[in-house]
């Protein structure tokens, strides 16, 4: 079974040979140090306060030790680490949300015995230190869920947290060591979580064989994320038990496992650099034949060796749903593979022994011709462009920790003047904070929010690096950003467009106080080697939290009228912009306009307007690794212009209240930014934002994307009927784009070209969104 009778569409497809080495990019291994470790995290003056909900004694910053954790590897210490989690009357049980209670829990080098699980309340960082990696250890005695558990199960089956939005959490460099509990069932992690997360820098240690058949390294059971990296996994049955709406996953090596991956569901996921060693199989997607539970997965820039069973499929001609168990295997070398992939009989469907350069499952489309069924190889692509590419395919990084710079490099910004109390003007201060950097010097953002009333530019010569204590926020607010006509942005990265130099910026969050309907958040000039300009872990928030002034008290949602949008309400005029002659690097950066509140009671959905997202004009290289964008009034991502273009996988949400107000108001048509124009739509469904917008725009590689519909003014009868939008993607006047994994919700069109409609809904139904293998444009 290698080609649903569409051979003739596989050589028309647009899709890439590739051109490098097909071995995964190594993982960062935890090993412990003798020596003294020197982390500057650890030994920095950690001075970071909450800045909301009059807590003036609450401590961010907690060292486990302090707390009474012995770390002798036989002491159980879980008692005291989840004292150090708890102190302060933080967000835990019962506890919807808050970002009023940050911790950034340390973990001095040591190894530290637990019998139960240590509890991730919400917003919290676990930070093993990085010179000498901590271990957690399971004891034999063992009982819970997972050694981290990051969203716990109550008796009754509800969980503490709503999936969806266990927003902030971080956990990295860790041993967690489970391989001494072999009489029930454990995880290494039970991570169950949303956005703005990440897992970075772990060991999973688990036994071999039969012995460590009841051990799982992650066990990921819902959700809606997300992000991870640099992960190792030995033993066990299962090194990684997923299920999530959406996800990436990059520079993963799996060792002697039973199964490396079990994909349980998702709507869509992208693995990147996965190094899979002596495990039976690789990657099993074929939990349920008669009716899939995983919508596509993207395996891409991988390597097995010594893996019999590369990939487990249960996709057929007749599938049930149709494109349930999509699959994109890109780069992939399955030389120690005897079956590349199966079918769930074990029928071999394709075999292995090779390195597959182009493989697909699915619905493909090109542009031009008509959609076909597909399960073969895929012929007649161009090249990656040169840009793009790294050292295993795409190219990637990960986010730097100074592990090797000193203490006396780092420099506090409040030690520089800044309050960061959220009332004091501070844009001077980290102006000066910033210009005044020597080279070699790290600028530390103590936790606080810092008001910016005008524009701090940040010199690409000066090659700045700036790292926050648990996602400071930096505020735009005030009449220099008032005026959407006039346009400012608050931070410039880069005096102007092409701007040589490099940036390095990691756990922040640049957000609004207030309506600055004037206000692009950041401006993107620099222009770089590859990966030395970048954003790790850095968020875009405008609105729904404590401090915004854009919160549920002024801005709840307001279904049952007809209305204009409340001027109260306007979060900013863009939140990050691209511009043409830069290039940068983004991993795990999400772009937020709230749907609803974090912090006062009531937890309600709100109305905040917020005009456009992302816009790209770069002529490249620009990597996108694990971002979303969501609820902006026109548009999520904008491609205008733009060339080499890397993106997986994007996730985005049309706003919930939209056409009530519709996409139209309250922000006017600006062509210097090219927006869309939405003065023509005769319906409801046509006036909604726009997912994705490539716009006259060449070699576009987009592995993955969940662009979702979800209300129609807050009403959901749309959903089921699957027509919340008429349109949600569009590709107007470009080439070269090469789209895989297509999952849409609730739009009519899932994809319009030059203003047609050319991929249906109903056409690619999946287990819930609408999924689609391949699109490509020549």
């Amino acid at each position: 079974m290698v080609v649903f009778g569409v051979s003739a569409l596989l050589l028309t497809l647009r899709v890439f040979l590739s051109v490098t080495s097909s071995a995964a990019a190594p993982v960062a291994q935890a090993q412990t140090q003798s020596a003294s470790t020197g982390y500057w995290l650890a030994d920095i003056k950690h001075q970071g306060q909450v800045p909301f909900g009059n807590n003036t004694d609450y401590k961010i910053w907690r060292s486990v030790k302090d707390y009474g954790a012995v770390g002798d590897g036989s002491t159980d210490d879980t008692d005291a680490i989840n004292k150090a989690v708890a102190d302060g009357n933080r967000c835990g049980q019962g506890c919807d949300s808050s970002t009023n209670t940050p911790a950034l829990i340390y973990f001095p080098p040591g190894t530290y015995a637990v019998s139960k699980p240590i509890i991730q309340y919400y917003y919290t960082q676990f930070i093993g230190d990085a010179v000498q990696i901590p271990t957690i250890k399971a004891l034999s005695s063992f009982k819970g869920m997972g050694v981290i558990d990051a969203d716990p199960y109550l008796d009754s089956g509800a969980n503490w947290y709503t999936n969806q939005n266990n927003f902030y959490r971080q956990v990295r460099n860790f041993v967690i060591d489970v391989s001494a509990v072999t009489d029930v069932a454990v995880s290494g992690i039970h991570w169950q979580v949303a956005q703005a997360t990440s897992l970075q820098n772990i060991v999973f240690q688990m036994a071999k064989g039969d012995a460590g058949s009841k051990q799982q390294g992650i066990f990921m059971d819902n959700g809606s994320g997300g992000f991870m990296t640099d992960l190792t996994f030995n033993g066990g049955n299962i090194g990684a038990f997923l299920g999530s709406q959406q996800f990436t996953t990059r520079n993963m090596t799996f060792n002697d496992c039973n199964t490396a991956i079990f994909m349980n569901w998702n709507w869509l996921w992208t693995l990147k650099s996965i190094s899979i060693n002596n495990c039976k199989l690789g990657l099993d997607m074929a939990n349920a034949p008669t009716n899939q539970t995983v919508g596509s997965v993207i395996f891409m820039d991988s390597k097995l060796v010594n893996t019999p069973i590369g990939v487990n499929s249960s996709f057929t001609a007749g599938s049930v749903p149709a494109t349930g168990g999509t699959l994109i295997i890109d780069n992939v070398d399955f030389s120690g593979s005897t079956d590349a992939v199966q079918d769930y009989t074990g029928k071999s469907i394709l075999a292995g022994g090779s390195v597959v350069k182009s493989w697909a499952q699915g619905n493909a489309l090109a542009s031009g011709s008509s959609q076909g069924r597909v399960q073969g190889g895929v012929q007649g692509a161009p090249e990656k462009p040169a840009s793009l590419v790294g050292d295993n395919g795409f190219f990637e990084r990960s986010k730097p920790q100074y592990e090797s710079v000193a203490t006396a490099s780092f420099v506090s910004l409040k030690a520089k003047g800044a309050k960061g109390d959220g009332t004091t003007d501070d844009t001077a201060a980290v102006q000066s904070a910033i210009d005044g950097l020597t080279d070699g010097q790290v600028l530390f953002v103590d936790h606080g929010a810092y008001l910016i009333t005008k524009t701090v530019t940040i010199p690409a010569s000066k090659n700045v690096k700036i790292v926050g204590e648990i996602w400071p926020m930096f505020m735009a607010t005030g009449d220099f950003f008032g005026n959407q006509d006039d346009p400012k942005p608050a931070f410039q990265v880069g005096e102007k467009s092409g701007d040589q130099g490099t940036f390095e910026m990691s756990d922040c969050i640049v957000s609004t106080k207030g309506p600055v309907p004037g206000g692009i958040l950041m401006e993107w000039n620099i222009k770089s080697d590859n990966g030395k300009a970048g954003l790790w872990d850095v968020h875009f928030r405008v609105g729904g939290y404590a401090g915004s002034d854009l919160q549920s008290d002024k801005c709840s949602k307001n279904p049952n009228s007809t209305h204009d949008a409340n001027p109260e309400c306007i979060g900013s005029f863009m939140q990050l912009h691209i511009t043409k002659s830069a290039s940068g690097y983004f991993e795990n950066v999400w772009l937020w306009t709230a749907d609803h509140e974090m912090d006062l009671g009531d937890h309600n959905q709100v109305d905040i307007y917020n005009g456009r997202g992302m816009l790209i004009e770069s002529q490249g290289p620009v990597w996108l690794y694990g971002t979303a964008s969501e609820h902006s009034q026109l548009s999520q991502y904008a491609l205008q212009g733009a060339k080499d273009i890397f993106m997986g996988a994007i996730q985005t949400e049309t706003p919930y209240y939209q056409p009530n107000p519709s996409a139209a108001v309250p922000f006017k048509v600006n062509s210097n930014y090219f927006d869309p124009d939405f003065s023509k739509c005769t319906t409801n469904a046509c006036k909604s934002a726009w997912a994705v917008r490539i716009i006259e725009s060449d070699s576009v590689w987009i592995y993955g994307s969940g662009t979702y519909s979800f209300f129609s003014n807050y009403n959901q009868e749309c959903v089921s009927g699957q027509n919340c939008q008429d349109d949600i993607n569009a590709i107007d006047k470009s080439t070269g784009i090469n789209w895989f994994g297509i999952s849409t919700k609730a739009s009519v069109n899932m994809l319009t070209v030059d203003g047609q409609g050319v991929a249906l809904d109903k056409d690619n139904r999946s287990n819930f969104c609408a999924t689609l293998a391949i699109f490509a444009a020549a």
